[in-house]
């Protein structure tokens, strides 16, 4: 069936170097996974020729889907039809407010999955079924003393808990990518540490894994400027020792949060 939907509007191989899922019992999955209720609204970025979309309309009360390319929005359009369940947005992701939403389940684009995975925390919602390329999926999920964890990991640890709960071929795409995808869970939630200032924790965050092969001593002592404290060398010394001799894969987030929360009362002095 999906591939005589790409046969009907003359999709081919490579269109807008987009790969479309096109395995059915994938789809199901992800589409069971949502667990969508009859009365929730969900948003699909990046909605394609809406081989998702249609098994959402399926599910939901309304699906808010997003798509950029002109041509798939006709495509979208044609297929579905008129419903009021459906919103079609024409635009870039990263630049339309998102209407309110429940959950999110979307086949995200690759090249753009960190700026589209936090942007979504800025908003209020439930559950996200997100699919991204394999290596980006494991640091998002990733846990500290392993070799994915990274600034990924800590700033999306921050917003949500996150799992991996299943691994997509490069069969199941048309045309099929060059890499492996995989779909991770996302549950927004309160952070579970206390953190004073989100963009000052962020920001040290990034900074120390720009050096993540240094302990966080060097670390610290060569971002000075970004971190706001003059006097890093005399007050470095007020710093737990045993966090100061680890490297940034080593930190838990709340560790991290307990070095940025300590050096932001001391800037604020």
């Amino acid at each position: 069936m999906v591939y005589d939907i790409l046969r009907k509007y003359g999709i081919r191989g490579g269109y807008h170097d987009q790969h479309f899922l096109i395995d059915e019992r994938i789809l199901d999955r992800i589409v069971e996974a949502a667990d969508i209720k009859p009365d929730e609204t969900i948003l699909e970025i990046g909605a394609g020729i809406g081989n998702l979309t249609e098994r959402l309309l399926n599910k939901a009360a309304r699906v808010i889907a997003i798509e950029r390319d002109p041509e798939l929005v006709d495509v979208l359009k044609d297929r579905l039809g008129e419903s009021d369940k459906l919103t079609i947005i024409h635009g870039d992701v990263l630049e339309v407010d998102f209407p309110p939403f429940d959950k999110v389940v979307s086949n995200l684009p690759y090249s753009i999955s960190s700026e589209i995975t936090f942007k979504l925390f800025r908003y209020n919602f439930k559950l996200g079924i997100l699919m991204y390329q394999y290596e980006f999926a494991q640091r998002l999920v990733a846990h500290a003393n392993s070799k994915d964890y990274s600034r990924l990991s800590v700033n999306a640890h921050y917003f949500a808990d996150t799992s991996m709960i299943m691994k997509i071929p490069k069969g199941a795409f048309s045309p099929p990518p060059e890499v492996l995808s995989a779909v991770v869970e996302i549950i927004p939630r309160p952070a579970d540490f206390e953190v004073l200032d989100e963009k000052y924790f962020l920001d040290f965050v990034t900074a120390a894994f720009g050096q993540r092969r240094k302990k966080m001593r060097n670390s610290i002592l060569r971002n000075k400027q970004l971190l706001g404290i003059d006097d890093m060398k005399e007050f470095i010394n007020e710093l737990p020792e045993e966090l100061l001799n680890l490297r940034p894969e080593n930190l838990e987030p709340e560790q991290f949060a307990q070095l940025a929360n300590t050096m932001f009362r001391h800037k604020q002095k």
